[in-house]
């Protein structure tokens, strides 16, 4: 990998961190090559810290070390992005990243549609909410809604109109989320057993 340390005055370039799971960035820092060689050999991220004047590990005196899994350079050749597996929080102030966020798996709108389903579960106004009506009626009614919608997206399986058959997929999700809320579960949940079926 050829890194173009020299475009900078000072030697160093920018590396993103990013958690090769969640794949949340968790924090930015500079690498010098010293750093770059130092990460490659001990398979933990290395920084060269401006404050400090020298090369960094992070994690040599809180044991949250970044263990790294790949480098990727950039286009222009001088930036990093390094995925890595976590060990503690990212950030000196504890925070798992240095934005003060959660590092949690993410999944895009469907992230977003779980906090609707949970606002509406507590708002419980089941005049305005199908979702809250659904919680009201109780875990069996959920439940006999997913099985309902799944008996649906099997029969337009076997037909030819793909856009009822996505329609009653997305209605079968919809309902599912909805059930793993009831249990006390969300997406995530299920993505940690995906992940641990393959690895």
């Amino acid at each position: 990998m050829t890194i173009n340390f020299n475009k900078n005055n000072n030697g160093l370039v920018p590396v993103i961190i990013q958690d090769v799971t969640t794949k949340n960035v968790l924090m930015l820092g500079y690498m010098n090559e010293e750093a770059y060689l130092k990460t490659l050999e001990t398979k933990k991220v290395t920084f060269f810290s401006r404050t400090k004047n020298r090369l960094w590990t992070k994690g040599e005196e809180s044991g949250n070390f970044l263990k790294l899994v790949s480098i990727k350079n950039d286009c222009d050749k001088d930036t990093l992005l390094i995925q890595v597996n976590p060990e503690g929080p990212a950030c000196h102030t504890g925070s798992d990243t240095c934005w003060n966020e959660e590092n949690k798996p993410t999944f895009g709108f469907l992230t977003t549609l779980e906090k609707v389903i949970k606002n509406r579960r507590e708002i419980a106004d089941s005049n305005k909410s199908y979702i809250a009506s659904l919680f009201e009626k109780g875990i069996n009614k959920i439940a006999q809604k997913v099985g309902e919608e799944a008996v649906e997206i099997v029969i337009e399986a076997k037909d030819s109109n793909d856009e009822l058959f996505l329609n009653e997929g997305a209605d079968l999700l919809f309902h599912y989320l909805i059930l793993l809320q009831a249990k006390g579960y969300e997406l995530a949940d299920i993505s940690k057993i995906l992940e641990g079926r393959h690895t």
